[in-house]
């Protein structure tokens, strides 16, 4: 481990394989998280991997997820390997891009949306 990731908290792998997303990586994995979402409430992570807030807010809220008993359906979105999805999900669900971002996404509609700081575990409920 390097003197940096002592500091600023391990490499990314850790979030990135945790059991919890379903991972959109590409149109048609995007197609069918807002499919489900006409099943139940999902939530969609936009994460940029560069950023240390974002991996900041992404540990604090799987975190959350983890602890609180509550299992929804989560996505995650790695903002710089797909760009391309993050801008159709802007377009396609009329909401400005953030990141970090997290979505709560209802019957294909964005019901609840939090940037930074803001985004919490209880958005989801």
């Amino acid at each position: 481990m390097s003197f940096f990731d002592k500091i600023f908290g391990e490499k990314e792998q850790g979030s990135e394989k945790n059991q919890i997303w379903k991972y959109i990586e590409s149109e048609e994995d995007l197609t069918k998280a807002i499919e489900s979402s006409f099943s139940g409430k999902i939530a969609i992570f936009k994460h940029s991997t560069s950023c240390f807030i974002s991996k900041t807010v992404l540990k604090n809220f799987e975190k959350e997820i983890e602890s609180s008993g509550h299992k929804p359906e989560l996505y995650f979105l790695d903002l710089l390997a797909h760009r391309s999805i993050s801008n159709k999900i802007a377009s396609d669900l009329d909401i400005r891009h953030e990141s970090p971002q997290l979505l709560v996404i209802e019957n294909g509609k964005v019901v609840n949306s939090a940037s930074h700081q803001h985004i919490s575990a209880d958005q989801i409920v």
